[in-house]
């Protein structure tokens, strides 16, 4: 969605210059899709899973409930933040009502490099 582009960029430019950010956000732009499994891309970021009851995680599960897909997750891979390889720019809830429907669920996501 559309929407998800700005809500990275506001998350990276917390961890990384704002520079750095934007670029990051426009590589995701045009980065092609690829498919993870929730379980995998949980253990990549070193982030827990949220609960069900997670307001956000609740709405992504009713929307999957209703037949609704969800959006693209959008991934960074390279160490942004101290000890994580891989940063979830936007799709952390997504990530974990995924999770919750089934560990293995294939995510599909766009995930680019941390430009050297």
């Amino acid at each position: 969605d559309e929407h998800d582009f700005p809500a990275a960029a506001t998350y990276l430019s917390l961890i990384c210059e704002p520079t750095l950010a934007d670029q990051l956000v426009k590589l995701l732009k045009s980065a092609p899709s690829a498919i993870y499994q929730a379980k995998d891309l949980l253990r990549a970021s070193d982030l827990q899973l949220l609960q069900k009851d997670n307001a956000h995680v609740a709405k992504d599960l009713a929307q999957v409930r209703a037949g609704h897909k969800l959006s693209p997750v959008l991934l960074v891979r390279g160490r942004l933040a101290k000890s994580r390889s891989l940063v979830i720019a936007d799709g952390y809830h997504r990530i974990c009502a995924s999770y919750w429907i089934n560990e293995n669920s294939q995510i599909p996501c766009r995930i680019v490099n941390v430009p050297n």
